[in-house]
């Protein structure tokens, strides 16, 4: 299977997501589009995974590139490929489907606990009521049509969902490991200001160490029913 992933800048990289690809012996490919918007053929690729970033999906005058990432995730979709989103990546599938994309009333930064509420669900089956997990995002988005809502915040209704068996959307971070994290606030600590679900850099690290491991266990799982499905 080959797994192509968009990133949109060097410090949201896929993380566990490579190593999780490599523990299956899927061959994996890039369009980095902080270097060049180049997307290949979708008939070339099994899944197609949109990582993170500090822009939005509406923010198309600073970033050029946009309207064709949303072209191409369009091509990918119609094409039956199956489509995973992280963070902005959730947001660029839903806006491409229809769906409201807009500013969440309160940022999330840090590592905070989603509730799942479809354990029944292939993708969540084995799941507890709750799982921490690391969060950065400002933005969030309406579910699109026949999307089934997988996870919740107190802070965001929609953290997740499932669109039949080929389109997934997490708004949060379960690739996320302590050099992913470490790098991801080198660029963007500016935005840890005092709010009621925005952690520490302090806070983070120490959290990082506590939960990363977990996470990714329980993404493993997501990835595992993800492709079966």
């Amino acid at each position: 299977m080959h797994i192509h992933f968009i990133q949109h800048v060097p410090f949201e990289s896929p993380g566990f997501l490579l190593n999780w690809a490599a523990s299956k012996q899927h061959s994996t490919g890039f369009t980095k589009l902080y270097e060049e918007a180049v997307f290949p053929s979708p008939q070339s690729l099994d899944w197609l995974v949109v990582m993170g970033g500090p822009m939005g999906v509406h923010d198309e005058a600073e970033f050029s590139w946009l309207a064709a990432e949303k072209t191409f995730i369009r091509e990918c979709i119609d094409a039956g490929k199956k489509v995973l989103g992280i963070c902005l990546g959730s947001q660029l599938i839903a806006d491409v489907l229809g769906a409201r994309v807009y500013r969440n009333p309160e940022k999330e930064i840090g590592w905070m606990p989603v509730s799942v509420l479809h354990p029944e669900h292939p993708l969540t089956q084995g799941f507890p009521s709750s799982v921490t997990v690391f969060h950065w995002h400002g933005d969030t988005f309406e579910l699109p049509s026949n999307a089934i809502r997988l996870f919740e915040t107190a802070a965001c209704a929609n953290q997740g969902y499932v669109i039949g068996n080929n389109f997934a959307a997490l708004q949060f971070h379960m690739e996320v490991d302590a050099p992913l994290a470490q790098q991801m606030l080198q660029h963007g600590r500016e935005e840890l200001t005092d709010a009621p679900f925005i952690q520490s850099e302090a806070t983070i690290l120490h959290l990082t160490e506590t939960h990363a491991a977990a996470t990714q266990a329980y993404f493993a799982k997501f990835l595992d029913a993800f492709e079966m499905i």
